[in-house]
């Protein structure tokens, strides 16, 4: 089986590995492989005649500001429109539960290797699954996915931002400039969130401090 793949990393070497790696690969697949290094260059290719079969791509790219791309995650909505028949296989450094769930909610890209997790052997098996058309996620991952399917409700984007602020130490009265939320409403977010983290009573430093306990920050 033909695979045209498209490795995107700013860095040379990590692509140039990644391609030995799979061109060990026991499946019998005929590799072409094509390589950008910055997300202006991603752009370019993505755009372009070539159809790709498989996308690797790492979020941690520098931005591309004429089309206001600010990592690799908003390229993949022009993978979407562009390079429609295309898999992709998201890479990052990231391990923060936060982080990797929103991730996969906005991206919902067919794989998602954490770096902390590589092996060059689950390298070869995520490219064999997400070809085989499954989804593939390393183990961090899984365990992200488990962590939240077990809870009793989700923390949604507005909850994962306040978290964020919270981290930064901002108070309620500065949380209402970055939220579209009355300060009555921050309290009951904030009364959500203690209930997810199992916090019967506390503050906002005992949210910041399980939110990071927990790797959520």
């Amino acid at each position: 089986m033909k695979q045209l793949v498209l490795i995107v990393d700013d860095h040379p070497a990590m692509i140039e590995g990644y391609k030995s790696i799979l061109s060990f690969n026991t499946h019998g697949y005929e590799l072409e492989f094509k390589s950008a290094y910055t997300s202006e260059e991603a752009y370019g290719l993505i755009h372009g005649n070539d159809q790709f079969d498989m996308i690797f791509l790492d979020l941690s790219l520098p931005g591309y500001s004429e089309k206001e791309i600010h990592s690799g995650e908003d390229l993949i909505p022009y993978i979407r429109k562009y390079q429609q028949q295309s898999k992709v296989i998201v890479i990052t450094s990231h391990a923060e539960q936060f982080l990797l769930y929103q991730i996969y909610k906005k991206t919902n890209p067919d794989g998602i290797f954490i770096k902390s997790d590589f092996s060059s052997k689950e390298f070869l098996v995520a490219f064999d699954a997400v070809v085989q058309g499954e989804k593939y996620y390393t183990q961090t991952m899984k365990e992200t996915l488990k962590k939240i399917n077990n809870s009793n409700f989700y923390l949604d984007s507005i909850d994962m931002q306040l978290i964020s602020l919270l981290a930064q130490g901002m108070k309620s009265k500065g949380l209402m400039e970055h939220l579209p939320l009355s300060l009555s409403a921050i309290d009951k977010r904030k009364q959500r969130i203690r209930e997810f983290f199992g916090i019967e009573k506390g503050n906002d430093e005992d949210i910041v401090r399980e939110a990071k306990k927990q790797k959520f920050v």
